[in-house]
């Protein structure tokens, strides 16, 4: 079994290591597609460095809408390429590659009109199934399939009587996508490379015309690091642009940001046994189920303010309520909303004035010698870009590179991870656990579970639940600092789990006892974890404030209320 810790020790070692020996690539960006590019660049056998400013996914790869999907709205577009693309990714995710993160869905699109629509939209479906299957990787997933009103409101009580005619189930898959990112990250240190967060890029090292690697401060222990690599990979999504800045070429494409909101809200709020999907006047809305939750998304406007923070507004939450509502036979109201998010989609401009008709296909540029761009895209196709982006940085190395084996990698926690699902009841009983519990941790973290029970079974006490977030177990606050680079109580409530959007108080009630967990393994003294709390309250309060404002400029002016937390 495969593993890779990224505590404190590993991250101060990986900068070292970096600014010693030329690197061949170094990526920028931690995202899912800077964390796709290392790992297919280290098992090239490239000696691979990647530094994410902030934390591993903490732009748009943690505030997705958690699918992984082939884009079925795509085939109405005639994007056959795409869909195709993004139905084999699909597969080997469910099958291969990360089956313990990456889990089946279903989807139920109700009917509005009789006759022509039955056959138009099941018509799509049909070809969305049939292309699965025609690349060999849609076995793991049940076939679609037609319901009349009357069985569609027995799978999906929620909905009202007049809201349908009939209806069409079909399956995609899920994921967490910040913890998606993060075992990604894993997977590549395990094989070799270099991995940092909280090291920012401030300029690029250049000879001549070439880049030669990059200037980059550890915003956590001050200080900077000259790396020098060969080839140098933007992979900062919406960040792109800035990050272009650096080196005086924006290149040949522009990055345009489209800002997306989800709500969630509690499972018992909507009565369904599937989830939902819903066409609205400018694209389509999702309801999906969520463990205990329902994640309702989502919106798609254009985004010109602060990209670290992008705040969800008053008018874009009465938006999606009044969607959903529009269905729903009981109607979901602001004191149902447990959480809210919102992310920035790398879109690439130039094609449509409307961002819902910006194309998700990606782009890679070579502007100048040394300095590889990728960008666009969608999640379910970072393997596909992260490829695209190595295969143009091997051109420019004078070496004979592998080709790209990732199809056949999977990702930490994979392997051993469906044995050790048949035999969780045993494991639960050796553990003391709820074999719920250890469903739980299996699905987040497969066969690094052994990992996190390793602990428990050293001190007890973690084996019990977080206090006010009780789906999680204290282990799991401890182990994302000593395991999954977590730097800070931010890190940890609202990425290596999902407190921060689960809970109604927002995570505010189980910060204290979090930063307490944290503190042993990253070397916090009281008044660091005062600051770690105080920090995440103002955060908190932040986004209540922004959420209550009536329009973007409002909201993002109150969002911003909130600094960054100040690094030990």
């Amino acid at each position: 079994m495969r593993t890779a810790a990224m505590g404190p020790e590993q991250r101060a070692e990986a900068l070292a290591a970096m600014a010693e020996k030329e690197l061949d690539v170094l990526v920028v960006g931690g995202g899912v597609v800077g964390a796709g590019t290392a790992l297919d660049a280290v098992t090239r056998g490239l000696a691979t460095g990647i530094v994410e400013a902030r934390d591993w996914a903490s732009g748009t790869s943690s505030r997705s809408s958690k699918l992984i999907h082939g884009g079925l709205r795509y085939l109405e577009m005639l994007d056959f390429t795409l869909v195709r693309e993004a139905l084999k990714e699909r597969g080997l995710l469910l099958e291969r590659l990360a089956p313990h993160l990456v889990k089946p869905v279903p989807f139920l699109y109700p009917l509005q009109h009789k006759g022509w629509e039955r056959w138009y939209a099941g018509s799509g479906v049909a070809l969305y199934d049939a292309m699965s299957m025609a690349r060999g990787h849609g076995r793991g997933l049940p076939m679609h399939r037609h319901l009349s009103r009357r069985h569609a409101l027995q799978v999906a009580p929620c909905l009202r009587k007049d809201a349908l005619v009939g209806a069409l189930q079909y399956y995609d898959a899920q994921m967490d996508d910040a913890r998606y990112v993060a075992t990604l990250v894993r997977t590549a240190g395990a094989y070799g490379a270099k991995v940092a967060n909280r090291a920012r890029v401030t300029g690029f090292l250049r000879e001549g015309e070439r880049v030669v690697g990059a200037r980059v401060e550890d915003v956590e222990a001050g200080g900077e690091y000259d790396i020098h690599a060969k080839q140098v990979v933007n992979a900062t999504g919406v960040w792109t642009d800035d990050t272009q800045g650096l080196v005086g070429e924006r290149g040949q494409f522009h990055v345009r940001a489209s800002k997306g909101i989800h709500l969630v809200v509690p499972k018992d709020r909507i009565h369904s046994s599937t989830g939902l999907i819903l066409r609205t006047e400018k694209s389509v809305l999702f309801v999906i189920p969520w463990g205990r939750h329902w994640i309702v998304g989502t919106t798609d406007t254009d985004w010109d303010l602060d990209k670290a923070h992008p705040a969800a507004s008053s008018a874009d939450i009465d938006y999606l309520l009044e969607h959903v509502n529009s269905v729903l036979a009981v109607p979901l109201t602001r004191d149902d909303v447990e959480g809210v998010y919102a992310g920035l989609r790398p879109l690439l401009a130039g094609e449509s004035e409307a961002t819902s008709k910006l194309s998700r296909e990606h782009t890679v540029a070579h502007p100048v010698p040394g300095l590889v761009v990728v960008a666009g895209g969608k999640y379910t196709t970072y393997r596909v870009m992260a490829k695209d982006a190595v295969d143009a940085a091997v051109h420019g190395l004078d070496q004979r590179v592998a080709e790209c084996v990732t199809e056949d990698v999977p990702l930490v926690g994979a392997e051993g991870y469906r044995a050790l699902w048949n035999a969780r009841a045993r494991l639960a009983q050796r553990a003391g656990l709820h074999v719920v519990r250890v469903e739980h941790l299996l699905d987040r973290y497969g066969s690094l579970t052994e990992e996190v029970l390793a602990l428990i079974a050293e001190d007890p006490s973690l084996g019990e639940p977080l206090k006010h977030a009780e789906d999680y177990l204290r282990a799991e606050i401890v182990y994302a600092a000593s395991h999954e680079g977590a730097r800070h109580l931010d890190d940890v409530l609202t990425r290596r789990t999902r407190i921060s959007i689960e809970t109604f108080d927002r995570g505010a009630r189980s910060a204290q006892e979090a930063a307490e967990l944290m503190a042993p393994v990253l070397g916090w003294d009281k008044d660091q974890i005062a600051r770690e709390v105080a920090h995440y309250e103002k955060r908190v309060e932040a986004e209540r404030e922004s959420q209550r404002q009536p329009d973007d400029l409002t909201a993002d002016a109150a969002r911003l209320g909130a600094p960054d937390i100040v690094p030990l």
